[in-house]
């Protein structure tokens, strides 16, 4: 059976990118697997504009303080319970948001994190792209760890390497870099999300 690829024109400031996706990622005959890249910014980024990109989906472009370098403090509205610690979640909803995630960030503490939440699960992948500092992440699929990347650093140079497991997951926890193996997380295990309201 001959391989097929379908192929994506993404656009930038700088110029069109071609990407080209093998037909092993999409489910003939039930549409596409949904497939994303994002984290401290999209994996289809300039250096300037980070954008989100989902098959079947548009590009949405991330918001203006990432041009500026300045990040995004998002609110606590969720909290997860980890090795008897609670760590405070801010939850990255909109395509923006997530596109955005965690960079220019100089500081992460060790009781805050970022939620990443998917309407169905999917094959995810983050990488470090202006990232400033080490991050782990947490791949979740039913509240059930399906993997961890622990201490994933900076990208210096381009191309950025990609993390996350190739099965497919629902929500992912973004934790200062080291602080996974603090709490002792490993894959199989089970963590509670719960969603707060502190205005209350």
């Amino acid at each position: 059976m001959r391989a097929l690829n379908i192929q994506l024109l993404v656009g930038f400031e700088q110029g069109l990118i071609l990407a080209s996706i093998p037909t092993a990622l999409v489910s003939i005959g039930f549409g596409v697997v949904g497939i994303l890249w994002i984290s401290c910014s999209s994996l289809f980024s300039s250096v300037s504009t980070a954008q989100f990109l989902s098959l079947g989906t548009a590009l949405f472009d991330v918001p203006a303080q990432a041009q500026n370098n300045q990040g995004q403090m998002l609110p606590i509205t969720a909290q997860a319970k980890i090795g008897g610690q609670v760590i405070q979640l801010e939850v990255a909803k909109t395509p923006q948001q997530q596109a955005l995630g965690l960079m220019y960030r100089t500081a992460l503490a060790d009781d805050r994190g970022m939620l990443f939440p998917f309407d169905r699960p999917r094959v995810v992948g983050f990488w470090m792209k202006n990232c400033k500092i080490p991050l782990d992440m947490i791949f979740l699929r039913n509240g059930v760890v399906k993997a961890v990347q622990v201490n994933a650093p900076p990208c210096q140079q381009e191309p950025c390497p990609t993390y996350g497991p190739d099965v497919a997951v629902d929500q992912v926890i973004e934790l200062r870099g080291g602080r996974s193996q603090e709490l002792g997380i490993k894959v199989g295990d089970r963590i509670a999300i719960t969603v707060v309201d502190f205005q209350q």
